[in-house]
């Protein structure tokens, strides 16, 4: 986790200085390690393993799964 991002190390300008940023980064890094990237040791997504997912997630579908929480929560 802290190699796969520099938000938790102070010496890029990366470095989350509030809780809420913080807390935003992470939960990108495990939907992106989740959904969306294929491991070496499988040849699938963890989430398509799980039985969460039938195919590799895209960007646009990251982006879209954004958008729609936004407008539940407005």
């Amino acid at each position: 986790m802290r190699m796969g991002t520099r938000r938790f190390t102070r010496l890029t300008n990366g470095f989350s200085k509030k809780l809420m940023n913080h807390e935003a980064a992470v939960h990108l890094y495990f939907l992106h390690y989740n959904f969306r990237r294929i491991h070496q040791t499988l040849p699938i997504t963890p989430a398509m393993a799980a039985g969460l997912s039938r195919r590799v997630w895209g960007l646009m579908d990251i982006v879209a799964l954004l958008e729609a929480t936004e407008n539940k929560a407005a």
